[in-house]
């Protein structure tokens, strides 16, 4: 009899991976298993760069990346860090920002916000724009170019990003989004497609909302639901196909892109979320993307905020 299943839409390289990370990752609702485990997962070594600092932006702890010091007109990308607001921070993310500060010839600042459900919405979001404020004040010491701020994040990180970019869209000069969570309601077809056996479940997305709190419909909480887009900084939303969240990106690229916003949309096939931290060619590839990005917002003829 013949095998009438449907093909593994993971390439196998992806698949091993993602059955190996599922097997050690525990269900939702145990906040100290899951950080013990994210924390656990985060020995990924990055790229050298010239200087790593820890500092204080306006109360929230920050670390600093500079790749070479010596330009004066860098990029400053503001990084704010995923792990379903709950969990992760600038050391689970280290490697990420490193590959992104040397890849692009970026300062990189990396944001540890507090985090939910010991400090619910909007305390994370109002921790990134502190931190946003503080860079842009500090852009010129850290040799970068005060017009070329960029906000970037992964997962439960890019919803901040697009929401920061939504309340001061005149400081930001770009926005990064890697398969970002956007609406609250979790009413897209890929929320079911991919709600199981793809690592990141629909239940343990469902569960990071109700712990991070705030109100489905605020767009501060869902930017997707925010009714109007325009005069947004450009965007780059890099997704995987193979994510309960793909939907939710593809929506609020087509959104940005009907508002006159100028959004690249990159859809990354048989990888599943988290694939930019992960030895997988998608990975490598989204980051050296998007770090040409950054590396091009603000110069002549490229993407740049209108403010």
């Amino acid at each position: 009899m013949s095998d009438l299943r449907a093909p593994d839409p993971l390439s196998p390289q992806a698949r091993r991976l993602c059955d190996a990370m599922t097997a050690g990752f525990p269900g939702p609702g145990d906040v100290r298993a899951l950080r013990a485990a994210a924390a656990f997962g985060s020995g990924r070594e990055g790229p050298a760069v010239a200087s790593v600092s820890d500092a204080v932006a306006g109360g929230v702890p920050v670390r600093v990346y500079d790749p070479a010091p010596g330009r004066s007109d860098r990029p400053l990308v503001l990084f704010l860090h995923g792990g379903g607001w709950v969990m992760c921070g600038p050391d689970t993310h280290d490697a990420t920002c490193r590959s992104l500060a040397a890849a692009a010839g970026a300062v990189v600042v990396s944001a540890d916000y507090r985090l939910a459900p010991e400090h619910p919405w909007p305390a994370a979001p109002d921790d990134a724009l502190t931190v946003l404020l503080w860079a842009r004040e500090r852009a010129r010491a850290l040799g970068c170019d005060p017009g070329r701020v960029v906000l970037a994040g992964d997962s439960s990180g890019g919803n901040l990003a697009a929401v920061t970019a939504l309340r001061a869209p005149e400081l930001v000069a770009g926005q990064v989004l890697f398969y970002p969570p956007l609406d609250a309601r979790m009413d897209s077809a890929s929320v079911e497609t991919y709600a199981e056996g793809y690592f990141h479940t629909a239940a343990h997305m469902a569960w990071y909302w109700d712990s991070y709190g705030g109100d489905p419909e605020h767009p501060h909480v869902s930017p997707l639901r925010a009714p109007d887009l325009t005069g947004l900084p450009p965007a780059l939303i890099v997704l995987a196909d193979c994510d309960v969240l793909r939907d939710e990106g593809l929506a609020y690229a087509r959104r940005l892109a009907a508002a006159g916003v100028d959004c690249t949309l990159q859809l990354h096939p048989g990888v599943f979320h988290g694939f930019l931290g992960l030895p997988l060619p998608a990975g490598a590839a989204a980051l050296r993307a998007a770090a040409g990005w950054v590396a091009g917002v603000g110069r002549a003829g490229l993407p740049t905020s209108q403010a």
